[in-house]
């Protein structure tokens, strides 16, 4: 799983922009909110890594988003988007839309792979 780095709060643009996008398959973005000193967010991360499969998931474009260090973006994040903050949490976002969100053991990769297909 190759993740992009969601460092700078310009980038949700270029997220939404990238969302937009129409190729062969539909372009999906996932976005991981991790806080790296929470021991359930590094569960449902190494769980959804671990699961992760490249030839089902080319279509999406994983970003990772480390909340300790950037909590005003998963502010922009939840107030874009129209969603509460949790950490862990996963939003895929399709068409500018956030289509699929969800939070610590409910982040599921089988969610995620049927949320992409809709």
């Amino acid at each position: 799983m190759l993740w992009q780095h969601l460092t700078d709060i310009n980038q949700l643009s270029d997220i939404i922009a990238e969302s937009t996008k129409q190729s062969a398959n539909e372009r999906t973005v996932l976005l991981f909110k991790h806080s790296t000193r929470c021991s359930i967010s590094s569960m449902a991360l190494n769980r959804l890594e671990s699961r992760w499969n490249d030839a089902e998931t080319k279509h999406i474009t994983p970003y990772y988003l480390d909340l300790l260090n950037h909590r005003d973006i998963s502010n922009e994040i939840a107030t874009v988007f129209n969603v509460t903050h949790a950490s862990p949490q996963a939003l895929l976002i399709k068409n500018g839309k956030c289509v699929y969100h969800a939070s610590h053991s409910e982040i599921s990769y089988k969610d995620i792979l049927e949320a992409t297909a809709k």
